[in-house]
């Protein structure tokens, strides 16, 4: 009789744990999915958590616990030399592996606006592998998306009059019919600087016009977004590219989310290199010190890996 009534006992945890666990998944979705993909049970979340309470009692225990073998260590002389041996082997291909590697672990597999955590490692690994002080949001200005597809643009007219051969070898994607979004880069073929002629070589294309604040903030986001700095990075390859916001677009139903000059496209990934994702985050750089163009933080070339033709 003892056992009967165990087993009912039983039988009515059982039932009230499945109906726990349905209810849960109808009521919070997206939680539920998370356990999934961690391989979290939440039938056995308990277990789960004293896992992760032992594994980190086990961690404290050595941390804290008296260093071993210690004599075995290299000396900071040695580290030194080590580093020098590996600077005169040419590991220069490295930082561009490491930063492959680390996005590959980091990005999700499906293009999407980032969460703000997210962008916040990717902001320190880039930092740390390319000196290049990038923002995902810089003075409280922050695009839609930070990692999207970029697409091909043409060529822009740089001053009144102006035509494509003067636009150097990249002729196969012609000149746009009209006007970036900031009108001509210069008033007269005279007045093209230096600094203009790199500023339309190496532009990049965001969509401004579906900020959210576009249209209350029209005037002041018109003017802190032309020609504002932005690091371009191939998510699949590494390149990474220096870019001017010179133009607004692409069109929402295009499927793509930046544009970049002929020559942007170029370095990222080549000369079929049509379409891509990438990571585009604003350059902290008030006093103009960093260049416009290819970030060669090594020579490591492999952008055939990330061609797409379309």
């Amino acid at each position: 009789m003892k056992n009967t009534a165990t087993d009912n006992f039983r039988e009515k945890l059982k039932l009230k744990n499945i109906e726990v666990q349905n209810s849960f998944k109808e009521k919070f979705p997206e939680a539920h999915k998370f356990f999934l993909e961690k391989g979290i049970e939440l039938g056995k979340i308990r277990q789960h958590s004293a896992r992760l309470i032992g594994a980190g009692a086990l961690t404290g225990t050595l941390l804290l616990a008296p260093p071993t073998g210690s004599g075995q260590l290299p000396t900071p002389s040695e580290i030194i030399k080590s580093v020098e041996n590996l600077k005169d082997n040419k590991t220069q291909e490295i930082p561009q592996k490491l930063l492959i590697d680390n996005l590959k672990s980091m990005l999700p597999e499906v293009v999407r606006p980032l969460a703000r955590d997210e962008e916040k490692r990717l902001e320190q690994l880039i930092k740390d592998i390319t000196n290049i002080p990038a923002k995902a949001s810089l003075e409280g200005e922050h695009l839609n998306t930070t990692y999207g597809y970029i697409g091909a643009e043409q060529h822009l007219k740089r001053y009144p009059g102006d035509i494509l051969e003067n636009h150097g070898p990249y002729y196969k994607e012609g000149i746009a019919p009209g006007l970036g979004a900031w009108g001509y880069f210069a008033h007269s073929k005279g007045e093209l600087t230096t600094n203009l002629v790199d500023t339309e070589k190496w532009y990049a294309v965001v969509q401004t016009l579906y900020l959210p604040d576009w249209s209350s903030r029209q005037p002041y986001l018109r003017d802190w977004y032309k020609y504002r700095k932005v690091l371009i990075v191939n998510t699949k390859n590494g390149n990474s590219v220096v870019a001017s916001i010179a133009d607004s677009g692409p069109a929402a139903w295009t499927g793509k989310h930046f544009g970049g000059s002929p020559e942007v496209m170029e370095y990222l990934g080549g000369p079929r290199y049509k379409k891509g994702a990438v990571l585009i985050f604003f350059i902290d750089d008030p006093e103009n010190k960093i260049s416009l163009g290819p970030v060669e933080y090594n020579k490591l070339n492999i952008s055939s890996e990330s061609l797409i033709q379309i």
